[in-house]
């Protein structure tokens, strides 16, 4: 198993930067929403008011709390007619506990005014801006939340969309120069087969999918009319985060069943052989080499490749 590096003063530095300016930003150091709550304590009136008569040791463990602390809390609660006990018939050293009416009444213009708040916060961004934040934040969570990183991952094959070509030239130019040392002269290339693409895209013989992993673009891979019967699959890409999962494998069979479903009759396409990876899922598809040659571009001595697939 790979040791994680250590972590650097700088890291730790721009980590608690953020978290200075967060908390100030939404007021955690102040009386909760102007209420004379703590946040500590409309969090557990959240739970409360969201769950279904849980026990005080539920709460402490899914909150962290020390349970000393929570039962002050819940006491304080109790004593301005908010919660309501029960006996637990599971085990009776618990109660249930249960936001009364009086306790619901208090919490609903916390909440409403603690969405009024999210929604100002998000006003004052373009809408571009407000979907960024919002990966940004997603991506947070899941990396640092223990149960998200155990939940499968949500995959999406979408059509592409504004903004798409642009990401995926990015992405071959990146990956091609961080991983095998390929000049621009390779991204060049890329954004000629990308801007063709566009200009000649005709929806009854070619098609194009980008991948997604919760929200993220992680991949891409194309089909486009090569002859009446033959069609090409280009631009297959994943970035290192997405690989391991399949994903490339499930693009080149979109590919194929796009290819069959328009009676192409043979699905081509143009690699390199040092490329592991993808010559592997070709030839699990059936692909066979027709081709090769030794040429020397994009900075290094490589070799190309035509794989062909009848259909």
């Amino acid at each position: 198993m790979t040791k994680n590096p250590a972590v650097s003063p700088a890291q730790v530095q721009a980590v608690r930067g953020f978290n200075r300016f967060w908390t100030q930003r939404i007021g955690v150091l102040d009386p909760y929403l102007g209420s004379e709550l703590s946040l500590t304590e409309v969090r557990v009136l959240y739970e409360l008011a969201h769950r279904d008569q849980p026990t005080a040791s539920e709460l402490g463990r899914d909150l962290g709390l020390d349970a000393g602390y929570l039962s002050r809390i819940l006491r304080r609660f109790e004593s301005r007619g908010w919660l309501a006990r029960a006996p637990s018939p599971a085990d009776a050293r618990q109660s249930l506990l249960k936001l009364t009416e009086a306790g619901h009444a208090a919490f609903a213009p916390l909440q409403q005014q603690s969405r009024d708040e999210a929604a100002a916060l998000l006003a004052a961004l373009p809408s571009e801006g407000r979907d960024k934040l919002i990966r940004a934040m997603t991506t947070m969570q899941r990396l640092l939340d223990d149960t998200a990183s155990q939940q499968p991952s949500a995959i999406l094959l979408r059509d592409p969309g504004p903004g798409d070509m642009g990401w995926v030239v990015m992405q071959h130019a990146e990956i091609y120069w961080r991983e095998y040392g390929f000049t621009n002269e390779f991204e060049a290339l890329v954004a000629d087969i990308a801007a063709n693409y566009i200009r000649k895209f005709n929806p009854a013989w070619d098609k194009g999918w980008i991948a997604e992993i919760d929200g993220e673009r992680v991949g891409s891979v194309f089909v486009v009319r090569k002859s009446p019967t033959v069609a090409q699959l280009r631009l297959l890409i994943l970035t290192p985060s997405a690989r391991g999962k399949g994903l490339g494998a499930r693009l080149v069979d979109e590919c194929i069943a796009f290819a069959r479903g328009k009676g192409y009759r043979k699905l081509m396409l143009w690699t390199n052989g040092h490329l592991d990876a993808a010559r592997a899922i070709y030839k699990s598809r059936g692909f066979t080499v027709t081709s090769s040659e030794s040429f020397h571009g994009y900075g290094q001595q490589l070799t190309s490749e035509i794989w062909e697939l009848k259909l």
